[in-house]
């Protein structure tokens, strides 16, 4: 058995063995359909699916999911939110609720860990996303997005959404692992794009394990162990490496961080350095959290962009200025109106009220981000694209939160709006965008992308 297969066997999605039977009466109310239809409607349909289920629900409802009609209550209101960003992290397990996620991201993934293991990991990883990393990548950011950006032909019409996962993949590989050399850069690229193109029917199959030795699901396998080979053979390399204090990448820092003994009074065995496995599955979780999500936040930003006219001269005219407060607004606005991930999920280790709801031991919990940002009580006009919410204060805390909240916000916050930032400033310094189309979400894995890839044409300015 390889190390990827071993992982995929000791994974188990959806909390399989761990989640006490709960009755239907000690939850809010939801669909009765079968748990398969209900699995199948919020990972397929999810945009039609969730604001059906608050008209007909109201502000707090239930889904079950496969394999075991585990119950999803989703909560849609700011104090509700506010509530499960607080609460006690021993109670309010985010690792239990990103299970899906495991076969992939593995266990000492950032995303998969709770209680005292989520802080040390936490530890280890913030010196690569403080300000002074983030100042220190801004400049590689701006050059890749430069080069990308002088490959575009005026007059084309193509895909935003291809072209921004090309380049947040780029920035992604050489920030984080630090690949430099291009024969390697060649096989990584088309293996990562395998990992984040995954069809949600791939996941809900997770649940089943049998399925692994088909179709979608075992060439997804096949995919992880030719991944794993090419990441382990960048560690071991990395590691032999005599200048780790000279290179300012992810890997590179995380190699040095406690390799000389604890520090800082953490927790015991926090100074020993990390394993193959634990670098592995933390450089996973920042590739596939930090590609995607950020390619396409960035798609829709320029699709919005291209739709008005007004919008595009304010944006051109705060990158001309190098007035990236406002660039940050624009990208935060395309956040809210296109969110990428639908929700932020806990699993409740012990029974705790939300919103005055007494829900049992078992229950998976979180706020509606699909729901939350499109609220009319939450954002005035919420259909419409006005970066300038964001800078007039008119923004309520836990009505915003692409990156979820309390002490599991995203690591990498900072560094994906500074890279939105960046890759705008670069391609409105060159070119004017259209819009040719209107387009819509679908869902891609756990994320939703634009269906027809958020077509844009550009002209010289």
């Amino acid at each position: 058995m390889t190390i990827t297969d071993d992982r995929f066997a000791r994974m188990k999605p959806y909390n399989a063995g761990l989640t006490p039977r709960i009755r239907a009466r000690d939850l809010p109310p939801g669909p009765r359909w079968p748990a398969l239809l209900q699995s199948i409607a919020l990972m397929r349909f999810r945009h039609r699916f969730v604001p059906a289920l608050h008209r007909r629900y109201g502000d707090v409802f239930t889904v079950r999911v496969v394999p075991k009609g585990s119950p999803l209550v989703l909560f849609t209101r700011p104090e509700h939110a506010k509530e499960i960003f607080a609460g006690d992290p021993e109670v309010f397990h985010a690792g239990k609720g990103n299970a899906i996620l495991g076969p992939i991201m593995g266990e000492h993934s950032l995303l998969l860990q709770d209680s005292s293991e989520h802080r040390r990991a936490r530890k280890r990883l913030m010196p690569a996303f403080n300000g002074a990393a983030l100042r220190g990548y801004e400049s590689m950011v701006t050059r890749l997005a430069r080069e990308e950006v002088a490959r575009w032909t005026p007059g084309t019409t193509f895909r935003s959404l291809d072209r921004m996962n090309a380049l947040t993949l780029e920035v992604i590989l050489r920030v984080v692992f630090g690949v430099t050399d291009e024969q390697r850069l060649a096989r990584l690229r088309p293996l990562v794009n395998r990992t984040v193109d995954v069809n949600p029917v791939v996941l809900l199959g997770w649940g089943y394990p049998f399925l692994q030795r088909f179709g979608p699901w075992k060439a997804t396998v096949d995919n992880q162990r030719a991944l794993d080979e090419v990441m382990y053979a960048e560690i071991a390399e990395r590691r032999a490496a005599g200048d780790l204090h000279e290179r300012s990448d992810v890997l590179s820092r995380l190699l040095t961080v406690g390799a000389h003994g604890s520090d800082d009074g953490d927790e015991a065995g926090a100074g020993d350095g990390l394993s193959d496995a634990e670098l592995r599955d933390q450089l996973v979780t920042l590739l596939l959290a930090g590609h995607e999500t950020t390619a396409t936040a960035l798609a829709w930003t320029l699709y919005e962009l291209g739709r008005d006219a007004g919008e595009l001269a304010r944006a051109r005219a705060a990158a001309d200025a190098g007035d990236d407060a406002y660039l940050e607004a624009v990208v935060k606005e395309s956040m809210r109106l296109h969110p990428v991930i639908p929700m932020v999920l806990r699993h409740l280790t012990e029974p705790a009220t939300i919103g005055g709801r007494d829900l049992p031991r078992g229950t998976n919990v979180g706020p509606s981000i699909l729901i939350a940002h499109s609220r009319e009580d939450n954002f005035e006009d919420p259909g419409s694209f006005r970066p300038e919410r964001f800078l007039d204060g008119h923004v309520a805390p836990n009505t915003w939160i692409p990156f979820g909240g309390g002490v599991r916000r995203c690591i990498g916050a900072g560094f994906s709006l500074m890279e939105g930032v960046a890759v705008l400033r670069e391609v409105l310094a060159s070119y004017d965008v259209s819009t040719p189309a209107d387009d819509e979400p679908k869902v891609r894995n756990i994320t939703s992308v634009p269906r027809h890839g958020a077509r844009i044409t550009v002209r010289p300015r």
